[in-house]
């Protein structure tokens, strides 16, 4: 315990504090808006609100001490982090409840919380990745290297969507793979080739997909589908009006008249918190949370700008991939631009599993913050192509 303890005061004094400090003021943001939003359930505010704080500061435990581990020990075993994976992801078949017709939450009767596995894979896989590219860096884009990357992509993401029907979080996978791969250096061609590629294959796949999901995507270009907002467009017609009621500096905090009304905005605490933002808080609060996670993002950027070490570096924007995917779908999709899958606002929204991954996340960058290069007596030994 001392050993432990040690440590977090080591990453305290070593970490990156800045970013800490950003996302716990937009955690703070993201408790008030809880409390605000859940004020006309029937359950009150308080449950939610001790939910959050107790994990936020579970979350910020594990960033430090995540903080005091050098990242290249975390990524150096992608063998075992992918069985990790494969096993983690494997637990929803016996244990997986349905959420909002997904199956991507495990419930153990000994906990008294669910656990969404998708989002610690998020972590995991930002290593496997870095690790892999570290090990392909000398031909990042040869068939055999990218072949290589698509593999542990396909593993992760496919076999998420496979067992849990998760489109959302499976595709924030794929976000990560994309922002890697392009900081990683990938030749553009394979990206335009991946674009068409996708474009071509979409008519294929379009069958597969079930009912709901071709509802959801096809209403973003057909007009004529669901005019009155009654069927598929009726969580965006909803969530406009909240976002746009609040006009320039919003109705007011616990005033939102859709806010305050049980049932009258859709999951107004979790995907739709931005419009209950623009509701209460209006354009400025709107405003104010996006710039608040664009420093965040931003300071993922930079951190791995300032590291000269390519698996670091990797690592830094893999997170910022991950975030900023979040943050584009989330506030798209109350936009109404962007199909509804059930993305949360990073660090707003409610839900344990969520912050305590986000955190987790952003104590690698902060650990890259603390030693952004490899001690001089120190090597990262490249393993054997044909690895897994």
């Amino acid at each position: 315990m001392r050993k432990l303890l040690l440590r977090l005061v080591d990453a305290f004094k070593k970490g990156d504090l800045t970013l800490l400090l950003l996302c716990f003021v937009a955690t703070a943001f993201g408790c008030i808006m809880i409390y605000s939003t859940t004020n006309a359930t029937s359950t009150g505010p308080l449950r939610y609100l001790l939910v959050q704080i107790g994990a936020s500061g579970a979350g910020i435990l594990a960033y430090l001490f995540i903080s005091s581990i050098d990242t290249e020990t975390l990524a150096e075993n992608r063998i075992g982090l992918m069985i990790f994976n494969i096993f983690l992801l494997l637990l929803l078949i016996p244990f997986g409840i349905n959420v909002a017709g997904n199956r991507s939450w495990l419930r153990f009767p000994f906990l008294p919380f669910n656990i969404q596995p998708a989002e610690i894979c998020k972590i995991t896989y930002v290593l496997i990745m870095a690790s892999v590219m570290v090990a392909r860096q000398n031909k990042p884009s040869s068939i055999a290297s990218i072949l290589h990357m698509v593999m542990h992509l396909g593993i992760v993401a496919g076999l998420n969507w496979v067992i849990s029907g998760d489109a959302g979080v499976s595709l924030i996978f794929v976000a990560i793979f994309v922002g890697m791969t392009f900081a990683g250096g990938v030749n553009m061609i394979w990206f335009i080739g991946a674009i068409v590629g996708g474009a071509a294959f979409f008519p294929i796949l379009w069958p597969f997909l079930g009912e709901y999901q071709q509802e959801r995507i096809a209403v973003l270009f057909d007009p004529s589908l669901d005019p009155n907002g009654t069927g598929v467009r009726y969580q965006t017609v909803r969530g406009l009006r909240s976002l746009t009621g609040g006009g320039m500096t919003g109705q007011g905090l616990f005033q939102g008249h859709r806010t305050q009304t049980d049932g009258a905005l859709f999951a107004q605490h979790t995907d739709f918190i931005y419009c209950a933002i623009g509701e209460e808080l209006g354009f400025i609060g709107c405003a104010v949370v996006l710039i608040l996670l664009f420093l965040i993002v931003a300071r993922c950027i930079w951190v791995g700008i300032r590291s000269q070490d390519l698996l670091r570096r990797l690592v830094c924007f893999g997170v910022a991939a991950s975030l900023s995917f979040q943050i584009i779908v989330n506030v798209g999709m109350c936009l109404g631009v962007t199909p509804v899958i059930g993305l949360t606002l990073p660090f707003i929204s409610y839900g344990g599993s969520s912050i305590i991954t986000l955190y987790t996340m952003l104590g690698l960058v902060s650990g890259v913050y603390a030693r952004p290069n490899a001690a001089s007596h120190e090597r990262y030994i490249r393993p054997p192509l044909h690895h897994i």
